[in-house]
């Protein structure tokens, strides 16, 4: 796991099987089929999912340090759409989703922030690539406002939505500044 990662008002943690009465109560809302995710059913699928989060061991909880309760995720993983970007470190990417309850108010700008900071200073990676469904306008501000730039459209790129349907893939990237 990445260590943990702290900002003004978040803490990026690992999941923890406590976290699972959080994570049922901002996945099973029906807004995460904007950013692909369908809703989660029931607290049954909710530990598995936080199983298979532990497991994989490759995103944060995003933690409110006012309550330490895990209001989204933020993940960091290889960027599949890149392959080897330099000869040392691969491209990576980060994808998240937030409680619809905590939207608007700059909690996934400062968490994003947070972990480019980490990704390129502590990590040394060179390219962070990020991406959206045309239609999800809050994740393009977010991107937008944390600096990433507009590379393209992947077309019919993105996973299946809850609907079964398939959207394109807006993509975007930061590189690393040297000096």
């Amino acid at each position: 796991m990445y260590k943990t990662l702290e900002t003004e008002r978040l803490i990026l943690r690992g999941w923890r099987r406590g976290d699972v009465g959080d994570l049922y109560e901002y996945a099973k809302n029906p807004s995460m089929a904007m950013g692909g995710w369908k809703p989660l059913k029931n607290i049954r699928q909710a530990r598995r999912t936080l199983k298979s989060f532990i497991k994989e061991d490759d995103r944060w909880a995003i933690v409110l340090k006012e309550n330490e309760k895990v209001i989204g995720q933020l993940r960091l993983h290889t960027d599949k759409n890149r392959g080897q970007f330099s000869a040392r470190n691969s491209a990576y990417a980060i994808n998240y989703a937030l409680s619809e309850d905590y939207w608007g108010k700059g909690y996934m700008t400062e968490a994003v922030k947070r972990v480019i900071a980490y990704a390129f200073d502590e990590m040394n990676i060179e390219l962070l690539g990020v991406s959206h469904y045309p239609h999800n306008v809050r994740s393009k501000r977010v991107i937008e406002k944390c600096g990433f730039h507009y590379d393209g459209i992947i077309e019919n790129k993105g996973r299946k939505n809850a609907n079964g349907q398939i959207f394109d893939s807006v993509c975007y990237s930061i590189v690393r500044r040297r000096g």
